[in-house]
């Protein structure tokens, strides 16, 4: 019996000693206090995204909706940040073990209000979509990436220092390293510049139909901060490194007004200067009257003669399509070689072809 009894003293002990003297009671409790925050938390954000989403339905701005659907994540953490906090205090802890959990509340409260502030970073896109004659779309991308890193660096600074650790003199040794990094990262920053020019420029987008003579010709899908990539028109994915549009010339087909049709028209050498006037106003009056070309001051279009060839009379013609479609492009210059094909037959011209006439003399 005296060893039960000792048994049930040294249990009794224990429970009331715990750890670092609190005991096992408030620490169960405490844990309890936790896991029901912990599980408050998912009703806890419902709630609170459902009220504001109700407020501010009322408006047309389009920035409170984006913002509202971003802080679902802060939402979720706050109940676990205040679960932790509520947890602790109940604890009656003193010396080492209240300065370190003192610091992890700190540090939970840290992160969720840095988390706060790089979750409403990202709806600043809509907001700011005003400046879009300045900034380009992806540009504007870029520079919220940039802010939310810059966010997250400074969140764990600030973590860091709860902790008595200073960042000061981490950075100034990674000075060195920084340095060595960089004579070694050459090609990285280049291509980074040159990704920031290119947007700044503004010599494309997402989605714009490029070609960079001998590097690639395709659609841009994405640009990044070193390389861009792009989709060949055999359906396969390149990724190019930016420094390549910045020292190259890049042809964005997206943006032209009118594609251009430039033939040269050979006919024969037997072709009479009435039919070759005929079919020359006959060829620019059919450009004229038809709805699939361009016709104003600044926009050019030639049927002209273009020189006496070795085997034929060239007729030179330049002019431009409305449409800018590639495949709707085609079918305008497939319908006026056709309409030019039954001109010069209706005028009883013919095509030239290139031919050689042999001359043999003969000695009397």
């Amino acid at each position: 019996m005296n060893v039960l009894e000792n048994f049930k003293n040294l249990f009794l002990d224990v429970w009331s000693t715990g750890i670092s003297g609190v005991n096992i009671t408030e620490i169960a409790i405490a844990l309890i206090i936790f896991i029901f925050f912990l599980f408050l938390r998912g009703i806890f954000a419902k709630f609170v995204i459902k009220r504001l989403e109700k407020f501010v339905s009322k408006s047309t701005n389009k920035f409170d909706n984006s913002l509202v659907s971003s802080m679902e994540g802060p939402s979720k953490f706050f109940p676990i940040v205040l679960g932790f906090f509520i947890a602790t205090n109940y604890l009656t802890i003193d010396g080492m073990g209240y300065l370190f959990l003192d610091k992890v509340n700190r540090s939970l409260v840290t992160i969720l209000i840095f988390f706060t502030f790089h979750q409403a970073i990202g709806p600043l896109s809509v907001l700011i979509k005003s400046v879009g004659d300045l900034l380009s779309r992806d540009l504007i991308d870029w520079i919220i990436k940039a802010i939310k890193v810059l966010i997250i660096i400074l969140g764990a600074a600030a973590v860091l220092e709860i902790w008595g650790i200073k960042i000061g003199p981490v950075i100034a040794g990674l000075g060195l390293f920084g340095v060595a990094v960089a004579l070694g990262a050459q090609d990285l920053f280049k291509n980074l510049i040159s990704g920031i020019l290119v947007l700044v420029e503004r010599r494309f987008k997402v989605g714009d139909w490029i070609f960079v003579d001998g590097v690639i010709e395709g659609t841009v899908k994405s640009i990044g901060f070193r390389s861009t990539v792009v989709r060949r028109f055999d359906k396969s994915l390149a990724t190019i490194p930016n420094f390549q549009f910045a020292e190259k010339a890049v042809i964005n087909n997206t943006q032209i007004t009118n594609r251009r049709i430039s033939w040269v028209i050979g006919l024969e050498y037997r072709t009479t200067a009435d039919q070759l006037t005929i079919i020359k106003k006959e060829i620019l009056n059919y450009i004229q009257l038809s709805e699939d070309f361009a016709k104003s001051d600044d926009t050019l279009l030639s049927v002209k003669i273009d020189q006496f060839a070795a085997s034929s009379i060239d007729i030179k013609l330049i002019c431009f399509t409305n449409t800018t479609h590639y495949k709707e492009w085609l079918n305008v210059k497939d319908k006026l070689a056709f309409e030019i094909k039954k001109i010069v037959e209706k005028n009883k011209a013919s095509f030239a072809f290139p031919s050689t006439s042999i001359y043999v003399e003969k000695n009397s």
